[in-house]
């Protein structure tokens, strides 16, 4: 009896650990008896040091990704600002990582991305400013982020994008989105940082 009960109690934990899990998101396809979610497809940018960041370096890292460009007037600083504290809750856990993408490749320069992470007191090899191809940095945006960005003559600074902050896992699936112009997201993006950590590790 004793041993049926113990039996029931590890049942229990492990249905509530799997209830915590984090969702994965984007529309799956069933191959077979498996369910596959969407995965970030193989990108190669440079970085504010000028060294390549692909799939390959940030295997086995959890990360946070956004869209950005430095001339923004309206949602970039504030999305940075909130970035900026999810990357301090995780500054000395090498297990994660931070990337942000420029939308606006032409003005942001490397020796621009270079400068901005200075300032912001972002490390190298930690939080990676990504610059490249506008084209392809755009296309991985709305077909592996699900995250609007586009050229807008019309729109402030010449853009359009979401203010979304990304959490992708080890495996390319994108697990969480925030909105990265309210604090109580940001919270609640670092909350689930956590939750993936013990997930994955």
């Amino acid at each position: 009896m004793k041993y049926l009960y113990f039996l029931f109690i590890q049942v229990l934990f492990v249905a509530c650990q799997q209830n915590n899990r984090l969702p994965f998101l984007g529309e799956p396809e069933q191959m077979g008896d498996s369910t596959v979610y969407p995965t970030i497809a193989d990108f190669s940018f440079l970085n504010q040091d000028s060294q390549f960041v692909s799939n390959r370096s940030l295997a086995d890292k959890i990360y946070i990704a956004d869209f950005i460009f430095l001339s923004c007037p309206t949602i970039c600083p504030v999305m940075t600002r909130e970035m900026y504290k999810a990357y301090e809750a995780f500054e000395q856990d090498n297990r994660v990582v931070f990337v942000s993408h420029t939308i606006d490749p032409v003005r942001d320069t490397i020796p621009r991305l270079k400068s901005y992470a200075e300032n912001l007191g972002a490390k190298s090899g930690k939080w990676h400013f990504l610059t490249g191809n506008q084209d392809e940095i755009i296309d991985l945006a709305e077909k592996s982020y699900f995250a609007t960005a586009l050229p807008d003559s019309t729109a402030p600074g010449g853009f359009v994008h979401s203010g979304g902050l990304l959490l992708i896992d080890r495996n390319r699936h994108i697990r969480g989105v925030y909105n990265g112009t309210k604090p109580e997201e940001t919270e609640r993006l670092i909350s689930d940082i956590k939750k993936l950590l013990k997930e994955e590790y």
